[in-house]
């Protein structure tokens, strides 16, 4: 009976370990539609150009492919945008289908401390 249940864990937590990090290009990534954080250039932004000009995005960015091309961005506004700002073409990205619900709970998840 435990080895079932060790089975069955290790089933739902195999999608996630199968996930890679690609290098997407930034001009294919957009924001979330309805993104509730705001991105702005403050004393918290220069110091996130700073950290990505000297060692690079550390943290890969998580996106869902976008229907209508590219893909939206459900958690990594801010680095992306500092990106941009330090020149980069690519960005980590993890690449992950979610519906508006997940999208929504793993944005409200990445910002919790």
């Amino acid at each position: 009976m435990l080895s079932n249940v060790a089975e069955n864990s290790t089933e739902t937590n195999d999608a996630p370990a199968r996930e890679q990090i690609q290098q997407i290009p930034i001009a294919d990534l957009h924001p979330f539609e309805g993104h509730p954080f705001r991105v702005v250039d403050d004393e918290a932004m220069t110091r996130t150009v700073e950290s990505i000009s000297q060692f690079g995005v550390i943290s890969p960015l998580l996106a869902r492919p976008d229907p209508d091309g590219g893909y939206e961005i459900i958690s990594g506004h801010r680095r992306c945008h500092a990106a941009e700002l330090v020149g980069l073409q690519t960005l980590p990205v993890i690449v992950r289908e979610m519906d508006d619900d997940e999208a929504i709970i793993a944005m409200v998840d990445a910002v919790r401390p």
